[in-house]
């Protein structure tokens, strides 16, 4: 079944997730219409090479005009009008990168992957032992049902006990009625009647009791209930968004956040009405010490101030401020680049429709401090929330906000406490909820999390660097100065954190051995076992002299070079990424010649990758070959693959031979790159050859080769032993084996 046919039948909170993927810079419009072809493309190739992503762009502009044809010949003018709007928007934003949009799509596939996969999980956990969290959850859906049934419950006993007063009413007035008429009842029979009318009194009076007593536990039902959702769930929400912003596990869904919060807003809104009702009974019949009279004003306070706690805490920022041109790295904003952010009151009632009026302020508690920018929101800082913009949820979406810094004499000076990418800053969100008839008056707030201004694109790295940090350490959104004395982080916190960034943008974090390596760069290898093991912030994003560059910074050019060049090589395993030199040479020792690993380079801040293999000389000794790193220049004019491919190491003597056999541990090089090579073309035809003879050039190609010193690659080469055949025949058959006794021959 497709991905996306595959996505609509999951749960409601799965499809929140896959919601909150698509906004304006690529609709989920596109993805429905154009599901089979989206799905049918193989975008993380796409979203490496320039040509290819064009070609794409431009085809997917052709399935929009295919589309728009479709709805033509149906008549619908309303879809008509929105592809073509959803086409000149595409057009304006990734015309000039198409790169840009296949990264995009890349993204949001393998997203909603995780999110199938995730479901799939919980299918089967629920088909074996549940786990612990789903019990919680279920625990607090079984509390949700008993504070309706209870509220249901009381709902019944006060209609019983308007029907019961209605009736002591006709009884006592039909009495006193038949009492005025002469001779109309004997003294037994008005004896009987009068003693009927006081049981009724009674079991009027123990009935009463009875609601009110019901009331008082509905509240403390609702507000036991209350306690958790604002004191427990609503911070582990925010806990899981901070960690879904650095690039964690997407964020468990918000719909059951507020389901549970507008079931407690629905039954205090009911339980209010119950004790109006209250009122109206009071005024029809009361007596001395009538509980009613004693209790309903002060369970009309309690009610009105849970209610008003409730909703104080239902305003969230659903999805943190983060810029469309960079959807991997919210909470970093550059001054004159739009950013989005969007916000939803967990308070679902159709009475608030339109009614929440939100305003968005930057810094807005932050006090003056000398050196710290300041900076002013431009754009349209309020929106009114509405249902019918956001799928049914009572949200408001900010998209077009930006920053400009404000240009104050000695607004910044080189006493600056922080450096740029230092400074934390906050937007707030302010709304007030009047509502006469349900007598309230309520403001609400919320914060984003810290978010850093950068005026360079240059700075994006550092600025991450520091988002991830906050993020990994704290959840305290209001403490804007923790970079003036930012703690330590555990290595096992870091290493999460580490292996993250690289699943988030690829389909692999990175496994133990590779954060061994990172943990002996870090720390030194004698702590690398240790995930107590702490690093400052400054031996993370600080160089420690004028000659190296920051640990993170390093990552981050590796990152980038994945990205644009290597994003197959590393979902493939091909790379192993990171090695110091003595694992390296512990990995090869006991390989066959020509075996050889692929591993970045640590001596590149840009990002650069290299190759290791192993020869064996006259007398069995291995000797190891590195090649100069590539960077991503050498590897925008030459894939990987076919420099792998066309390899030489040249000696002055000898024939130009490519070294390299075998990918580790014992891969052919062929069977494990082989998919990538370029497809061999036809035989030129006649006019070809003639239109080549006419030009005066013949045709190249760009190969990378290594010189080495005159007899030293055949004096260091040492023949296969039968014994390193025989472990290669599960990978190689009997007569490729032929052939390279037969090529080692000739050439020796």
């Amino acid at each position: 079944m497709a991905q996306w046919c595959q996505l609509q039948l999951l749960e409601c909170k799965y499809l929140e997730q896959v919601d909150q993927l698509y906004d304006d810079s690529f609709p989920m419009d596109i993805r429905q219409y154009l599901s089979r072809w989206i799905e049918s493309i193989d975008w993380d190739t796409v979203a490496v090479q320039d040509s290819l992503a064009t070609i794409r762009f431009h085809d997917l502009l052709a399935q929009l005009d295919d589309q728009h044809s479709r709805f033509a010949l149906e008549s619908n003018f309303l879809l008509q009008h929105n592809i073509r709007k959803i086409k000149r928007n595409l057009q304006d934003r990734f015309q000039e990168d198409p790169v840009h949009m296949a990264m995009i799509i890349s993204r949001n596939l393998k997203e909603e992957q995780k999110i199938l996969a995730i479901a799939k999980s919980v299918e089967q956990e629920s088909e074996g032992t549940v786990s612990a969290m789903v019990v919680e959850k279920q625990k607090l859906d079984g509390k949700v049902k008993e504070m309706k049934d209870r509220v249901q419950a009381a709902d019944q006993n006060i209609k019983s006990l308007e029907d019961l007063q209605d009736e002591y009413d006709f009884k006592v007035n039909t009495l006193k009625n038949r009492e005025n008429e002469m001779n109309s009842m004997t003294a037994k029979e008005l004896e009987i009647e009068k003693k009927m009318i006081l049981r009724m009194c009674l079991e009027l009076k123990a009935k009463r009791q009875d609601v009110v007593a019901q009331l008082v536990d509905v509240l403390n039902v609702t507000q036991a209930l209350l306690s958790d959702l604002i004191s427990e769930e609503l911070p582990e929400w925010k806990q899981r968004q901070q960690i879904a912003c650095i690039g964690g596990p997407p964020n468990a869904c918000v719909d059951q956040l507020q389901n549970w919060f507008t079931a407690v807003a629905e039954s205090l809104q009911q339980a209010r009405q119950q004790l109006k009702k209250l009122q109206e009974l009071e005024l029809k019949f009361t007596y001395e010490s009538d509980p009613i009279v004693q209790k309903k004003a002060i369970l009309e306070a309690r009610a009105l101030e849970l209610l008003k706690n409730l909703l104080s805490n239902s305003l969230v920022v659903e999805r943190q401020p983060c810029m469309p041109t960079h959807p991997q790295r919210p909470l970093v904003l550059k001054t004159g680049v739009q950013f989005t952010v969007k916000l939803r009151c967990l308070v679902k009632l159709q009475e608030f429709n339109y009614q929440l009026k939100v305003k968005v302020l930057f810094d807005k508690d932050v006090t003056e401090k000398k050196g710290f920018r300041k900076f002013n929101i431009l754009g349209t800082n309020t929106k009114v929330m509405n249902m019918e913009e956001s799928n049914g949820s009572l949200a408001a979406e900010f998209r077009h906000l930006q920053l400009k810094e404000q240009k104050v004499a000695g607004n910044r000076t080189n006493e600056g406490p922080l450096i740029v990418t230092e400074e934390l800053h906050s937007l707030s969100f302010e709304s007030e909820l009047t509502h006469n008839q349900s007598g309230l008056d309520v403001k609400l707030e919320a914060l984003s999390l810290p978010v850093v201004v950068i005026s360079n694109v240059c700075q994006l790295p550092s600025g991450w660097a520091s988002i991830l940090w906050y993020n990994m350490l704290t959840a305290e959104p209001k403490n804007l100065k923790f970079f003036l004395s930012p703690p330590a982080a555990k290595w096992s916190q870091l290493s999460e954190i580490l292996s993250w960034q690289f699943s988030s943008v690829t389909k692999r974090g990175l496994n133990q051995e590779q954060l061994n390596m990172l943990a002996d760069k870090l720390l030194g290898s004698k702590a690398q076992r240790n995930p107590e093991g702490q690093i400052p912030w400054t031996k993370f994003c600080k160089s420690p002299n004028e000659k190296s560059f920051p640990f993170w910074l390093w990552i981050e050019g590796i990152l980038d070079l994945i990205k644009r060049h290597l994003l197959s090589l590393w979902n493939d395993g091909s790379i192993i990424a990171f090695l110091s030199k003595e694992r390296e040479k512990a990995l090869l020792s006991d390989k066959c010649p020509g075996t050889f690993l692929l591993r970045f380079s640590e001596s590149s801040k840009d990002g650069a990758i290299t190759f290791t293999w192993i020869e064996h000389d006259v007398h069995d000794k291995p000797v190891f070959h590195s090649v100069e790193p590539y960077t991503k220049k050498e590897l925008t004019a030459v894939s990987l693959p076919d420099i792998i491919r066309t390899y030489k190491v040249m000696a002055a003597e000898n024939i130009p031979e490519n070294p390299l056999r075998f990918l580790y541990p014992n891969i052919p090089k062929d069977k494990a790159f082989g998919k990538y090579y370029p497809k061999p073309t036809d035989a030129p035809e006649p006019m070809d050859v003639d239109n080549q003879e006419r030009s005066g050039y013949m045709k190249t190609e760009l190969i990378s080769v290594s010189e080495v010193p005159p007899s030293r690659l055949h004096e260091n080469m040492m023949p296969m032993s039968p014994d390193d055949f025989k472990a290669l025949e599960q990978y190689v058959s009997p007569r490729d084996i032929d052939a390279m006794i037969s090529d080692f021959q000739d050439q020796n």
